[in-house]
């Protein structure tokens, strides 16, 4: 088991670091997990009537290497 962190970011600009993070078996269930709370997030601002920007998901490993960039339009098949 592996920790893995979901920081919130739109480009080079970090919205909201992850400092708790969250531990899995593999990088893949990782990012499986973030494409699912990608999709419950763009879910939630469509539903409350705001616009989807271009935030995503920047998964980082606990050694601080990038695993995967998800971004939430993606996720959600908005692109």
């Amino acid at each position: 088991m592996a920790w893995y962190y979901f920081h919130i970011g739109h480009g080079v600009t970090t919205i909201a670091e992850d400092l708790e993070g969250l531990e899995f078996a593999t990088p893949e269930i990782a990012i499986e997990e973030a494409t699912k709370a990608a999709r419950q997030l763009v879910e939630e601002k469509i539903l409350a009537g705001n616009r989807v920007g271009d935030q995503e998901f920047e998964i980082r490993s606990s050694d601080g290497a990038v695993v995967k960039i998800v971004p939430f339009k993606s996720a959600a098949g908005l692109e």
